[in-house]
């Protein structure tokens, strides 16, 4: 009986080492409790930057000192009138100098500039065109906030924001959550900067100090890829069928058992 019994014990060993393999890792934020995060102060401001899609409304205490800025889209064949209400205003696209065209103002440099800051400039600009007694208010958003997820995720593509400020937390949860075969511990950050650069960066969900890192936050256009971890990587190189690798293993430990029979 004995003998028939150890091909299970060798099987049942062997997935409890897959099952290691697997698992170890799979736990976020590890090390939290001696994680120190009283040094980091994450006051994020996405950054404007070339080929963003900026929507700019212009409130006034007087709507109409407040129309010429605020063009809206009609649909007709004029294509856009004056109006204050934000609900259909035109997009600005900013070009590769870093400028939008605004109307009365006619170019102004804005790529590299926070929202804050933008809305600021805006005012700024915008008042001597006022009267005394009217406080030009900016409002400033970014129409094509998105970053885009690969890899071992459940639900990879492109993600829209519906705010400036997005944690690669957030990405990962939008995007389903990781697979049990997502390598958490170098996750790839690719982000082009504001000189056009690309540039890439390694993070390590298993680790809590990622809330600490300069790259937690995500810019727009980022690129989040989940590479797949040893344990899929072994599965691909002998085919995507599980049940293959299986067989192969389970002929094997069916050979040794036979073997050590005989040999006994």
């Amino acid at each position: 009986m004995k003998k028939y019994i150890l091909p299970f014990v060798l099987l049942a060993a062997v997935f409890s080492f897959e099952s290691c393999i697997s698992y170890k890792n799979l736990s976020y934020f590890q090390n939290i409790e001696t994680t120190d995060f009283s040094q980091v102060k994450h006051y994020y401001d996405a950054r404007i930057m070339v080929k963003d899609l900026l929507t700019i409304n212009v409130s006034t205490t007087d709507p109409e000192a407040g129309r010429p800025f605020n063009l809206q889209y009609t649909g007709s064949n004029t294509g856009y009138s004056g109006g204050s209400n934000n609900v259909n205003l035109r997009t600005f696209l900013v070009n590769n100098d870093g400028e939008i065209n605004f109307p009365v103002l006619g170019k102004v440099k804005v790529a590299g500039l926070t929202i804050d800051e933008c809305q600021e400039k805006f005012q700024d600009l915008i008042k001597p065109y006022m009267s005394e007694i009217e406080h030009p208010i900016v409002t400033v958003r970014l129409s094509n906030f998105h970053v885009t997820v690969l890899g071992e995720v459940n639900n990879p593509g492109p993600k829209n924001a519906e705010k400036e400020k997005l944690s690669i937390i957030d990405a990962i949860a939008l995007s389903g959550d990781m697979t049990v075969y997502g390598e958490r511990e170098k996750v790839l950050l690719i982000r082009e900067n504001s000189d056009g650069q690309k540039e890439w960066h390694r993070l390590n969900f298993c680790d809590a100090n990622i809330m600490n890192s300069p790259y937690y936050y995500l810019q727009q256009n980022d690129i989040v890829y989940v590479e797949p971890n040893k344990l899929k990587k072994a599965q691909s190189s002998v085919g995507r069928s599980t049940n293959i690798w299986l067989s192969i293993v389970t002929s094997f430990i069916s050979a040794g058992a036979l073997i050590y029979s005989i040999v006994k």
